[in-house]
């Protein structure tokens, strides 16, 4: 027991000493490295019990509100919330209060066909908000009621169940991308941004395609600065789909216990073990193949003096087509009329 209780002093100690940094990217990895875990008995326990520590089921949720019966990725088409948090010491020392969610990514996983469709809503997004019974940025959510109010501002937003969150700070993310050796990704224009640590105009980029360490890669996904928050959802999905590569590739199995360590303390998730492992189907060698990208269109707007984004309603309404399609679920409405009538 000894070793553990040191082990256990050490980690907390290695988790005070590392500043909290944000931002959002690690979907596939999470995917990829469960795949991994089936190569090695030893990864897959340790997989096993990452997971363990990080799992966290809703408050009072058992399954969405929009699914008639629980659903399981190894034989289901299910959706999964990815949640970035912004809980930065700086932040913090600010008295900023609750924790806001700064990046929302929901993926879509369809069995039969082995896609994934990532739409990455933006943060200042002007939507109804449930808890609160009003309108406000969806950001907002999860400072009023955490995973489980940002969870149901997506469903109310898209019509759509969502059945698994994972939620991740990324104080994880500079050390897997830099566990990884780096990505590769094209730079879109020249950039002055701070580190994690918050220090300004650390990190100074030139456009063009090159490796990204951990601390590039993040100011990159953090950066606001250049373009606008569309723009950033779309840098972060691309960010998403480096990383995915970078990891397919790797075949060191040391790497993978390290980012396993550096993911399992940063994450919590109500996806268990078992259910992950329905996640190795679609961890092929083309991954990136069959990832597509959906984006959310708007315009800018003051209300009351506030900034906020205002989604298109027709965009909005071609979204939830395209996710019903791809989830193959009906309005709930319809499914409870079924599941009478199968009674």
């Amino acid at each position: 027991g000894t070793t553990m209780e040191n082990r256990r002093i050490h980690m907390k100690k290695r988790k005070k000493k590392r500043k909290k940094i944000w931002t959002f990217v690690l979907l596939p990895l999470l995917l990829v490295i469960i795949g991994g875990a089936t190569y090695a008995t030893f990864l897959f326990n340790k997989a096993q019990s990452v997971i363990q520590q990080s799992f966290e089921q809703i408050d009072g949720r058992e399954k969405s509100e929009k699914r008639m019966k629980e659903v399981d990725p190894n034989s289901d088409n299910i959706s999964v919330l990815f949640i970035g948090v912004d809980d930065s010491s700086i932040r913090q020392e600010k008295g900023m209060g609750a924790v806001r969610s700064d990046a929302l990514v929901l993926a879509t996983f369809n069995v039969k066909d082995k896609t994934i469709k990532l739409l990455s809503i933006p943060r200042d997004s002007y939507v109804y908000i449930p808890i609160e019974k009003k309108y406000d940025k969806i950001t907002h959510a999860h400072a009023y009621g955490g995973v489980k109010a940002t969870v149901e501002t997506v469903e109310e937003l898209l019509d759509i169940p969502v059945d698994y969150y994972v939620k991740m700070n990324f104080e994880a993310f500079v050390d897997v991308v830099d566990e990884l050796g780096g990505i590769e990704f094209n730079v879109p224009y020249e950039l002055r941004e701070m580190d994690s640590k918050d220090r300004k105009n650390a990190i100074h980029l030139k456009p063009g395609l090159q490796t990204l360490n951990g601390e590039e890669a993040l100011a990159l996904a953090r950066t606001r600065k250049y373009d606008n928050d569309i723009e950033r959802g779309k840098r972060q999905q691309e960010l998403m789909k480096a990383i995915f590569k970078k990891a397919m590739s790797i075949k060191s199995l040391t790497k993978f216990d390290d980012i396993m360590e550096a993911v399992g303390k940063n994450m919590t998730t109500n996806l268990t073990f078992e259910e992950m492992k329905g996640f190795f189907a679609y961890a092929t060698k083309d991954a990136g193949a069959n990832i597509e990208t959906l984006h959310l269109k708007g315009e800018d707007a003051r209300i009351s003096g506030v900034y906020y984004y205002r989604l298109d309603e027709s965009t909005v309404n071609e979204i939830k087509q395209t996710l019903k399609t791809h989830l193959d679920v009906s309005s709930y409405q319809a499914q409870t009329e079924q599941f009478a009538q199968e009674q």
